[in-house]
């Protein structure tokens, strides 16, 4: 079950990673300029089409919205779009190398 803060608080940390205020986020999706502020102060939620568009606006999928472990899912998928163009050895390089930072 989904804590009912997990949406704010993660609109909260992409629009923060992301480097724009919420009133220009609020802006850029059409909405009035304290919509974002409504939301992530806890007094609203978006709809479920807006919830499309925020993900949209992130260029995230709600799949990747709602992935707690991912904290910064705008580039993981960035970084797994250029892993997909190298060679086995190189993506053999690179995992061992994830490997060994993660056991640190």
């Amino acid at each position: 079950m989904i804590d009912e803060k997990f949406i704010p608080e993660r609109i909260a940390q992409l629009r923060t990673k992301k480097g724009v205020s919420a009133r220009d986020m609020s802006l850029t999706l059409g909405q009035s300029e304290s919509y974002i502020n409504t939301i992530e102060n806890k007094k609203s939620l978006p709809s479920m089409t807006v919830f499309l568009y925020i993900c949209e606006y992130f260029g995230i999928t709600p799949q990747e919205f709602f992935d707690e472990q991912n904290t910064n899912p705008q580039m993981l998928k960035e970084l797994i779009e250029n892993l997909k163009h190298l060679d086995e050895k190189s993506l053999s390089h690179i995992a061992g190398l994830a490997k060994e930072l993660t056991n640190k």
